[in-house]
């Protein structure tokens, strides 16, 4: 595996959970529902607030926490793809696709090619079909393993990868990864916003690198066991030319959202551990309990809020409720509660501004203290 790719020793192949854990996992979601999957997009979601141990339990276990919200009373946060969206993405991403990856590939060599280089012809287009997630996740294993030896171009339409997180595996579904000749892999994310002169909005663009870079790192897991394979830090973002349905294409390096990505998924907790802190008998079976009983579960896992958890998770505006109820200082952002250090509540940051707690030598003190002076100063009181 290429060595740009991140130091430290080959990641571990994620690890099938234990028979106890699935079967606490299925207790705390109801046994008569099937567990929702994690996908790229709430993984990524999941990495950028990796304190929060109630996402971490209620996405590892599957839980509908769109559903869940509406039990508990709380306005569900609606983000996610309108079914127009959804269906001009399909009918853009069978576009780039057809004709057997023709113009995909015309992409990437015309992107991502080496300077004088023949773009390449065919491509051999694995079947990876196979019985449920693990099974198809084992599958494109096979079939990257046996495209790197054949050393010839494979394109590999929506694989399945694994990727552990917090203990047990996610399975993740990129739209494409194509298989080099040379033994490099590369991330192919398909999306209908336009790229006007190969470039895209900002906003739009950083939440599908934070996608792909979750597809390279589970991508990484096999490459580390595959014989002269290696992973492109870039990935290929294709997307309609300017305000037409013509493809074109932007190459991504996700090496920072990868490391982050990577970094956070290391900071969660396990679940296992998160499930035995709880009390006994607490489930989110939506069935046959009411909403106290399921507010009560929720409450009993601990959470950390954050504004950007309203464009990310079902709960937000839980979470916010009792975030504004505390007086937590998570609410009013995350980069201000990394500067008020240990004065985590607006009330002890009031306190100290106005000289009634706080240690004056704390440079934290000392500063909502200076603030407070010079909002006195113009007249203004703090409150």
């Amino acid at each position: 595996m290429s060595e740009s790719l991140g130091s430290g020793p080959p990641p571990t192949p994620p690890q099938k959970p234990t028979t106890a854990l699935r079967r606490r996992l299925a207790e705390l979601r109801g046994p008569a529902l099937a567990a929702r999957p994690l996908d790229a997009r709430a993984l990524a979601a999941l990495a950028a607030n990796p304190g929060c141990r109630r996402r971490a339990l209620l996405d590892g276990a599957g839980v509908d926490k769109g559903a869940l919200a509406e039990a508990i009373g709380a306005p569900s946060a609606a983000f996610g793809q309108s079914q127009f969206a959804f269906m001009r993405g399909n009918a853009f991403e069978a576009k780039v696709k057809g004709d057997g990856g023709t113009e995909l590939l015309r992409l990437l060599h015309e992107r991502m090619g080496a300077a004088g280089s023949e773009p390449p012809g065919e491509a051999t287009a694995p079947d990876l079909a196979a019985a449920g997630p693990e099974g198809r996740a084992a599958r494109t294993a096979l079939a990257l393993r046996e495209a790197t030896a054949a050393g010839s171009w494979a394109l590999l339409d929506h694989p399945m990868l694994a990727l552990e997180v917090a203990g047990s595996p996610a399975y993740l579904e990129p739209d494409a990864v194509v298989v080099h000749p040379d033994g490099r892999w590369t991330v192919v994310e398909i999306k209908s916003f336009p790229l006007i002169d190969a470039a895209a909005d900002p906003s739009k663009v950083g939440a599908a690198a934070r996608q792909s870079a979750v597809y390279v790192l589970a991508l990484e897991r096999v490459a580390a066991r595959t014989e002269g394979a290696s992973v492109d830090h870039s990935v290929l973002l294709v997307g309609p030319k300017d305000f037409s349905n013509l493809p074109t294409a932007s190459v991504v390096d996700v090496r920072k959202q990868r490391s982050v990505t990577r970094r956070q998924l290391d900071r969660l907790a396990r679940i296992e551990d998160i499930a035995d802190a709880l009390p006994p008998g607490t489930t989110f079976d939506l069935d046959g309990q009411s909403g106290e009983a399921l507010a009560a579960a929720v409450e009993a896992v601990p959470a950390v809020y954050a504004p950007e958890c309203l464009a990310a998770c079902e709960l937000a505006f839980h979470c916010r409720g009792r975030a504004r109820e505390e007086g937590a200082v998570t609410a009013l952002g995350r980069s201000l509660r990394g500067e008020l250090g240990g004065l985590t509540t607006i009330g002890e940051v009031l306190a100290a501004a106005r000289g009634e707690s706080g240690d004056p030598a704390d440079p934290t003190v000392a500063a909502v203290r200076r603030a407070a002076a010079l909002r006195a100063e113009a007249g203004v009181p703090c409150r």
